[in-house]
């Protein structure tokens, strides 16, 4: 199963591009201009993984980057940023972000890799708690071993 992908950039080429082709390697995909876009989306679609560019009008891609990891801290978040500081890059780690993919994106595999390491950790993640759901709670006494 492919995932779902939110690809959020004010650059509307750059969302077209990696649109097209994430759809085309297999992946549903939405895009958003801004980060208050992102976030409306991510409430009404489930989402696995985030690919936002940092540097967008009204809420730039480091605020995004936070409300995601609050609220949906299942949610893989990746960054993409024209603007390369180590200031940039350093936000970005510092809350969470998967990696940080600097632009121009003239060869995708190194997004194509963040995405699909990101989708192969939720799959692990999902694997784990369906083993736990699985699992029966032990029937002889109590967790002391009396």
């Amino acid at each position: 199963m492919k995932a779902r992908l939110l690809i959020v950039d004010d650059e509307a080429e750059i969302c077209d591009m990696l649109s097209r082709h994430f759809r085309y390697l297999g992946y549903a995909v939405d895009t958003a201009s801004n980060g208050i876009e992102a976030m409306e989306k991510l409430v009404h679609v489930s989402t696995q993984v985030v690919i936002s560019d940092i540097v967008m009008p009204r809420v730039d891609g480091v605020e995004l980057l936070r409300a995601v990891q609050q609220q949906y801290p299942m949610v893989h978040t990746i960054m993409i940023t024209g603007y390369v500081t180590l200031e940039n890059a350093l936000s970005c780690m510092r809350h969470g972000a998967d990696t940080c993919i600097f632009k121009p994106l003239e060869d995708l595999s190194e997004l194509e890799e963040a995405v699909e390491r990101a989708v192969i950790s939720l799959k692990r993640w999902q694997d784990k708690l369906k083993e736990l759901q699985r699992m029966k709670p032990a029937v002889s006494g109590d967790c002391y071993g009396k």
